[in-house]
């Protein structure tokens, strides 16, 4: 069984950052692809961006390209979501996502495990 547990959230003004980390536990994940989705009140949910764990290669949606940036520490299977420059439309639930499949996708469905989210939210 995997485990993903999100961290980081909070509450802070339009031009502010916040850094989100998403630990995974059970097994490691050599072979996992991850994401960032979220959640705006009234919207479905929504890729943010992600990584292969097997490569270097990021991949970022439109709206949040030149100020989101998505790492990963190995050695604590841990992944992280640097947020800066943080809009009002940023304010969503933020959940990591991890998917055992060769190739990065940004669909829902194709993710297996998922954490329990993390509030953020923007204000102006």
């Amino acid at each position: 069984q995997v485990q993903l547990l999100e961290s980081g959230g909070g509450s802070v003004q339009a031009g502010g950052s916040l850094r989100l980390s998403c630990a995974a536990t059970g097994r490691t994940f050599s072979s996992y692809n991850m994401a960032w989705f979220r959640q705006a009140p009234g919207k479905e949910r929504e890729i943010v961006a992600g990584f292969r764990w097997t490569d270097t290669t990021t991949y970022y949606e439109d709206t949040v390209k030149g100020r989101f940036t998505i790492t990963r520490d190995n050695a604590k299977n841990t992944a992280y979501l640097q947020m800066n420059s943080l809009k009002p439309e940023d304010t969503a639930i933020y959940y990591c996502a991890a998917a055992y499949r060769s190739s990065y996708s940004r669909r829902e469905a194709d993710y297996d495990y998922w954490g329990q989210g993390t509030q953020v939210t923007v204000s102006s």
